[in-house]
């Protein structure tokens, strides 16, 4: 038995074996806080000039990336570039002309055009645009090889690789000639020096056979790519462009980006919803699983919220705007998801500066092995000069940069679509070296909604009981009386005129019901006024031990009764932790401010390995904090409000409801959308998946490389081989990161 002393201190404690598994509340219930964000997404940023976003096609490598970047810097009224690679997005804050901007990306070799959302949809080059010089260089080629081999004129079969090297040739040799001018080595550099030499030393077909590869996998990762790039398209496309809104009698449509918040529109059985608000007039069943991932449509009826994107399944619904189309839960959600995908793994950022390193040390050596063989031994110069271009093709290091970017953007636009938001590469990562995990009790591995569990009539009928608990807590929006007359409704609970309501701050409410006055609160407060609480002392002693709120009803006469309110655990909470045991999870562990009895109760009933109770927001970071200094990697659980400090701490902050509050998403790592709890498995599996994925990834690259290395020096390898095992590695890694689509 603990002392007061100690009771009234935080303890922790391992889960005991065989206890009575109880339904607890928590003192102080939290609930979500919409916080309204002043500044919309699209409109932050430090700079003195206002940025823009544009859309880039055509970059099939992080290198591309960099020579648009280093092209526009040096236009004149540049303020700010930065192009991601992942995403194909640029954003530019600029004095200069649009129209210039957008033509020096054109210049370098690469297509742009403004962001928006009819350029998002349309976006894509066509097939023809895409496949045409592929079909056409392929059949030029062909014939030229049949050529040679049949000894026809070797002048025709020159024109037939000269025309492969112009259809093919053309745009790396223009992006290298931009490339070399930025000072910037990247793929097409290498490649277009490898093929102008090999036509200098005679070699057309080698030459030609080179462009046309390049090119062939060029086209085959960027629509590879395209996948993983748009792997949030869904949510693009979610939101309508118009909403119906009524004028004079009539249903009238309109463009959403006209719709302001505080109007009402009206929104059709079948139809999505357009933008968030709450619901004034009507009821239907919404299929919310575009944005929280739920599997099952949700009962939406008057005063309920609803979230742009969602499907309306049936009934008209009557619904006041609460946001405007840029800042709804879909649209930051796209925001949040673009964004992560652009932020680097750790793993991601190694190896860039591995092939930054790499790449010049290579070419250095293609020109060591071009130069001084024949000049120090009298080797051949064909002989070395072609191997030397050799060199220049497995400089390239194309496979190895887009082993990691393609899997990260893959697995955070597929967890986006199940209601998971990861925010960045970094969470992704983080997440699967996971070894504790804290939870916060209420809302986390409670519902955070208390539920009336049982009544006690004592001296009175359990129907006037609740006429006059419910008539009463009409008046009061305290999470408990919220709980008694949700239950009043359900069960149609005749309701009794009140007046005198006074609201006691801890201790209950009173009011006049035909001229006597009731209360309903704590045992405590109607023994300090007097009433007669002897005759539920033995019912009270005994449920104190059960861990609920005992709310007693009565007169300064009589006890009508006690009503008994609980906070229930989650259904889904016991098998979750179970699945974090089975995904690699040590150790979970409970932070509560709730009792030592209450926090025992719960813990039995979920499973955690330990819990600790009478916390305040400081002591539980302090907990995760204590963990970390034994060398864990800690997660913590909770709400994003009131357990900001501890997620902030933690090495990876998951929150609770992202699609209820703003906090939540602003603070977390990672923002469980649906509010559920189960999700949490599936991400740390998805992390865990995602980084088996890159290692394969990388370490198939660096073979692939060492292995062309390795025969290059016997006269095993040919420039044409060198060409295909490079754009043939950077291909099967693209395919191998879009295996993360597939996760289940």
């Amino acid at each position: 038995m603990e002392n007061k002393e100690q009771e009234s201190k935080s303890c922790c404690a391992s889960t005991a074996k065989n206890s009575i598994p109880i339904v607890s509340p928590d003192q102080g219930l939290s609930a979500h806080i919409v916080a309204d964000d002043p500044i919309p997404y699209d409109q932050r940023n430090t700079h003195t000039v206002k940025s823009t976003e544009y859309r880039i096609q055509g970059m099939d490598c992080p290198s591309c990336a960099v020579t648009i970047e280093k092209s526009l810097k040096k236009l004149k009224g540049v303020e700010f570039v930065e192009v991601h690679f992942s995403t194909s997005k640029m954003n530019i804050a600029a004095t200069a002309d649009p129209n210039l901007i957008m033509r020096e990306v054109k210049r370098v070799g690469f297509d742009i055009s403004p962001m928006g959302e009819e350029q998002e949809r349309s976006s894509e080059p066509s097939f023809w645009k895409s496949w045409l010089p592929m079909f056409l260089s392929g059949g030029l080629l062909i014939t030229a090889l049949v050529c040679t081999w049949l000894a026809v004129l070797p002048v025709v079969s020159i024109v037939l690789y000269g025309a492969v090297l112009i259809i093919c040739g053309t745009k790396p040799v223009k992006s290298a000639f931009f490339a070399v001018k930025s000072r910037s080595l990247d793929m097409n550099v290498l490649m277009s020096v490898a093929a102008i030499g090999a036509v200098w030393i005679g070699e057309w077909g080698e030459g030609a056979t080179v462009v046309f590869l390049f090119a062939l996998g060029n086209t085959l990762q960027q629509k590879s790519l395209e996948r993983t790039r748009y792997s949030v398209k869904g949510l693009l496309n979610l939101a309508p462009a118009s909403v119906w809104i009524m004028q004079q009698g009539k249903m009238i449509q309109h463009p959403v980006e006209d719709i302001q918040i505080g109007e009402t529109i009206i929104v059709r059985a079948g139809d999505k919803i357009p933008l968030d608000g709450i619901i004034i007039d009507g009821q239907s069943h919404v299929n919310q699983a575009p944005i929280t991932g739920e599997s099952q449509p949700v009962t939406k009826t008057n005063g309920d919220i609803v979230y742009a994107g969602t499907l309306n399944e049936e009934g008209l619904l009557t619904i006041q705007v609460t946001t405007t189309v840029k800042d709804t839960v879909v649209a930051r959600m796209i925001h949040m998801v673009e964004e992560a995908q652009a932020n680097k793994a750790p793993m991601q950022a190694f190896v860039d500066r591995f092939a930054t390193i790499y790449t010049p040390i290579v070419f250095g050596i293609a020109i060591v092995v071009s130069v001084v063989p024949p000049l120090l031994f009298n080797g051949d110069w064909s002989e070395w000069f072609y191997r030397g271009l050799e060199l220049l093709v497995i400089a390239c290091p194309c496979a190895l940069v887009i082993s990691t970017p393609v899997a990260i953007v893959s697995a955070i636009g597929i967890a986006a679509k199940k209601g998971v938001l990861i925010k960045g590469g970094s969470a992704l990562e983080a997440i699967a070296g996971l070894q504790i995990i804290a939870f916060d009790k209420t809302g986390t591995l409670t519902e955070g909604k208390p539920h009336v569990v049982g009544t006690y009539p004592i001296e009175a009928t359990e129907a006037e009981l609740w006429s006059i608990a419910s008539s009463i807590e009409q008046q009061s929006s305290h999470p408990i009386a919220l709980a008694i007359t949700a239950y009043a409704d359900q069960h149609a609970i005749p309701q009794l005129p009140v007046t005198s309501v006074q609201t006691i701050a801890g201790k209950g409410v009173q009011a006049s019901i035909d001229n006597q006055t009731y209360y309903i609160g704590h045992v405590g407060w109607l023994e300090e006024i007097g009433a007669p609480v002897t005759k539920v002392t033995a019912y009270i002693d005994r449920l104190h031990h059960e861990g609920v709120s005992i709310m007693v009803v009565g007169s300064i006469n009589r006890i009508i009764g006690i009503i008994i309110v609980a906070d229930q655990v989650r259904s889904t909470a016991s098998e979750t932790l179970q699945q974090l045991k089975i995904a690699g999870v040590a150790s979970t562990v409970m932070l509560t401010g709730d009792h030592q009895q209450i926090a025992h109760q719960v813990a039995q009933v979920t499973g955690v390995d330990q819990y600790c109770a009478h916390l305040l927001p400081e002591d539980k970071m302090n907990r995760i904090k204590e963990y970390q200094l034994q060398g864990k990697k800690v997660g913590m659980v909770g709400d994003g409000i009131n357990d900001a400090p501890a997620l902030a701490t933690a090495d990876v902050g998951i929150a609770m409801g992202g699609a209820g509050t703003d906090t939540a998403i602003e603070t977390a790592d990672i923002v469980l959308m649906a509010d559920h709890l189960e999700q949490l498995p599936y991400a740390i599996t998805l992390s865990r998946q995602t980084l088996r994925i890159i290692k394969q990834n990388i370490w198939f690259s660096i073979m692939i490389k060492c292995v062309a290395l390795i025969f290059i020096f016997p006269g095993w390898l040919t420039l044409w081989v060198a060409v295909l095992s490079d754009t043939g590695a950077a291909l099967l890694v693209i395919l191998n990161s879009l295996r993360v689509l597939k996760s289940k």
